[in-house]
């Protein structure tokens, strides 16, 4: 669920759709994006959204919910973020982190990361990453995505998918 500063977004696995509502609950809109959307991130006018089962992102028009593309990241992506100039989303199949160009979709690089990449975090400067089967959080430098750290955590960061 996103709140984009006007509208509550909210991805629907099920129904292969994202739904818009006001915030009274009216729906405003439900639109369709790839299978099984899981994750959203707003760029300051477009939605984003991880398609878990079709393996992309699309990118939806904020104002309308058109969806202006739909771009493949790698085996089920999972978390996004949004860093003031890219999109960061993790494919929890491939060990890796996609991080595209939010005007365009363009793919600016792609970064090893910990075993089953899940949640993702911008901190202003870096990129965090939750590694669920790794039981640790990969530290990426936002600017040209290399590795600063990982560290141990207690026990498996989040739910699995």
């Amino acid at each position: 669920m996103l709140f984009d500063g006007h509208y509550i977004w909210v991805a629907n696995s099920g129904t292969n759709a994202v739904t818009k509502l006001a915030d009274d609950g009216t729906v405003v809109g439900a639109y369709k994006v790839g299978d099984n959307p899981a994750e959203l991130a707003f760029d300051g006018q477009n939605i984003w959204v991880t398609n878990y089962g079709s393996h992309s992102v699309s990118k939806l028009r904020a104002s309308d919910g058109s969806v202006i593309g739909t771009y493949p990241v790698g085996k089920f992506p999972r978390g996004i973020v949004f860093d003031k100039t890219n999109i960061w989303v993790t494919a929890y199949g491939d060990n890796k982190v996609t991080k595209l160009r939010a005007s365009d979709g363009s793919v600016v690089g792609t970064y090893n990361v910990g075993r089953d990449p899940a949640e993702i975090t911008f901190d202003g400067t870096n990129i965090w990453v939750t590694n669920y089967g790794g039981e640790n959080v990969t530290k990426l430098r936002a600017s040209d995505g290399a590795a600063v750290g990982t560290f141990s955590v207690d026990n498996t960061p989040l739910t699995t998918p």
